[in-house]
């Protein structure tokens, strides 16, 4: 263990308000601590999220949901942007880096699910330049293998920090963590593991966004239940049908700490230069 990780060892067990507001974590939530957070007992955790702070602000970069965040997300943010299958979290995770491209920042994107090829074709198909910002060295991709998954999480989870602070990265994205989450059957193992890579992401000291699969029974909340309480702010995407049987996507700010944003419910669409979220439209 490196000098900078001594205060690990005599830390004490994190409180609830410091769990829920992203402070670091100790070595791993306890039951109380984590049962409190899942049975929505908010004593302790309130916060005002009309609080207009004075920390820097940074762009999503997707056309009218910047909009709605009236200002941006705070630097250094942990997101998390959840969805079913096809509302296109990828598609939003992609586009989260492009824009910080275009202000000349530095990215990281790791991917559990996609090869680095596909990563390529994906955003070129938006009119994303990535290949050439790799040349460039100002954007890095990491595509892990899955049956070398633990191991390589292990590392990356180690030398993240590192890895950021060389790089000279603006943003990170994980995509996904719901990955992450699958790869273990132990509850308290899931949980620790997911609360570890967290803490990891906030040590880096860097704006960072994870995509995560929704629950099959509630599109607010993540599979597991785990990593929207370990976040600072919570993009939800989902399928909403009408009662004449019209589907449609629609995006919700479930929760942005120390910013003011919008909490209606928007209908986005995924076009070939991304989303775009219609900030005037109503769902129907």
């Amino acid at each position: 263990m490196s000098e900078d990780d001594d205060w690990f060892e005599d830390a004490e067990p994190p409180s609830e308000d410091e769990l829920l507001e992203g402070a670091p974590l100790g070595d791993g939530p306890t039951e109380d601590e984590f049962a409190a957070a899942l049975s929505g007992d908010s004593s302790g955790t309130e916060f005002d999220e009309e609080f207009d702070s004075d920390i820097p602000r940074i762009e999503l970069g997707i056309e009218g949901l910047d909009e709605m965040i009236q200002g941006g997300v705070p630097e250094r943010s942990l997101m998390v942007v959840m969805g079913a299958a096809g509302t296109g979290k990828t598609t939003f995770a992609l586009q989260f880096l492009e824009r910080g491209m275009d202000r000349g920042e530095t990215g990281v994107f790791i991917t559990l699910e996609q090869n680095r090829d596909a990563v390529f074709q994906s955003a070129t198909e938006k009119g994303w330049k990535f290949e050439t910002h790799v040349a460039d060295d100002r954007l890095a991709i990491l595509d892990l293998d899955p049956i070398e998954m633990a191991n390589s999480l292990a590392s990356i989870r180690g030398d993240l920090p590192r890895l950021v602070d060389d790089f000279g990265a603006d943003r990170v994205v994980l995509d996904s963590v719901s990955l992450l989450e699958m790869m273990y059957d132990d509850q308290a193992e899931r949980r620790t593991e997911v609360f570890d890579f967290a803490r990891s992401l906030k040590r880096a000291g860097v704006t960072t966004m994870v995509t995560s699969e929704a629950s099959e029974n509630n599109p607010f909340a993540s599979r597991y239940g785990i990593i929207e309480y370990l976040t600072d702010a919570v993009f939800v995407l989902q399928y909403v049908r009408s009662e004449f049987q019209e589907t449609r996507l629609a995006v919700e700010i479930q929760k942005i700490r120390n910013a003011n944003h919008s909490r209606e419910t928007k209908p986005y669409e995924i076009t070939g230069d991304g989303i775009s979220v219609y900030q005037q439209a109503n769902i129907f």
